[in-house]
């Protein structure tokens, strides 16, 4: 199967300017005097390949880069170095309102959005309606966005980027932003647009959501590539390092001066290691990896749901 995104020795530069001047005076009077600017690598050398028709899932700490990379396959900034090819009708949601012009109404937006990414006039009367029925912001869509709710904002953002027939969908989070029931309806559409062949690229902080989505996992630190591979051995790999970093530091602060860290006084599960993903149950199960073989992360409330949209 070949490879719709490819990206090889890909890394991004930004120059921070510490004594940027504020205003038009500022500049003048502060004009010939040196100015310090800092550079800020936000990738480093990262070469992967996303394979056509997959689930492609990216995870990290906040600042490792992975809106960055995103940002790049979208083709909004530049590389700095390297080469990154897509193959392919990229349709991007990346931030809360991205692409939406605050004074035009929902309805006004969708046709502008299409317009951006290349659909005529006649393509997007034929999907405006089915747009606006998977938003269900009823008579709000006739509105200026500015006054919908961010959870509106996503539904009407995410329903113009799944309904546009995408080859590439690329997502940064906004899932979470919604609430129960809009989730599971996101979650079913990206199972029918998997089956239907798109490429999806999603990033997120939930290891049991990209475990049970993915094909295939890459994971950043600091602008750098740790791992890529299959997605249940990338997000252990991750979360062990996550658990050994907090061990670490719970060793090293002691308030109460009995000999141990402060967060290994906490120990729900008695297993010896405080504060760690197992003590602290997103669901009313411990844990979905009950044997410990590392087969399934700990549990979320909507992995019920991932495994029966899996299995459909």
């Amino acid at each position: 199967m070949n490879a719709i995104i490819s990206a090889r020795d890909l890394s991004k530069r930004y120059r921070v300017h510490r004594d940027r001047p504020h205003s038009l005076k500022e500049a003048v009077v502060r004009k010939g005097r040196n100015r310090s600017i800092r550079e800020f690598w936000a990738l480093q050398d990262i070469s992967l390949e996303i394979k056509r028709g997959s689930f492609f899932g990216l995870i990290g700490h906040n600042g490792s880069g992975k809106t960055t990379l995103l940002k790049l396959m979208a083709g909004i900034h530049e590389p700095t170095s390297g080469h990154l090819a897509v193959d392919g009708r990229v349709s991007a949601l990346l931030e809360l309102g991205s692409g939406f012009h605050p004074e035009l109404s929902g309805r006004e937006n969708i046709y502008l959005n299409g317009a951006i990414l290349g659909l005529t006039r006649k393509e997007m009367n034929l999907a405006v309606d089915e747009i606006i029925e998977f938003s269900d912001i009823g008579d709000f869509v006739d509105a200026p966005v500015k006054i919908l709710s961010s959870g509106m904002y996503v539904r009407l953002g995410f329903a113009v980027a799944v309904h546009v027939a995408p080859e590439i969908l690329l997502i940064d989070e906004v899932i979470a932003v919604g609430d129960e029931a809009f989730q599971r309806k996101c979650l079913e559409h990206l199972y029918k647009l998997r089956r239907a062949g798109t490429t999806i690229v999603l990033v997120s902080h939930s290891l049991p959501l990209v475990e049970g989505l993915c094909d295939e996992v890459g994971w950043l630190d600091h602008g750098n590539l740790m791992a890529a591979g299959e997605a249940t051995e990338v997000c252990w790999s991750y979360l062990d390092a996550v658990n050994g970093n907090s061990n670490d530091a719970n060793e090293s602060v002691d308030a109460d001066g009995d000999g141990i860290g402060d967060n290994e006084d906490e120990d729900a599960d008695g297993d010896g290691q405080p504060n760690d993903i197992d003590d602290f149950p997103l669901n009313s199960e411990e844990s979905s990896d009950a044997d410990g073989d590392k087969e399934g992360l700990p549990g979320i409330g909507i992995a019920p749901l991932i495994v029966a949209l899996a299995a459909a």
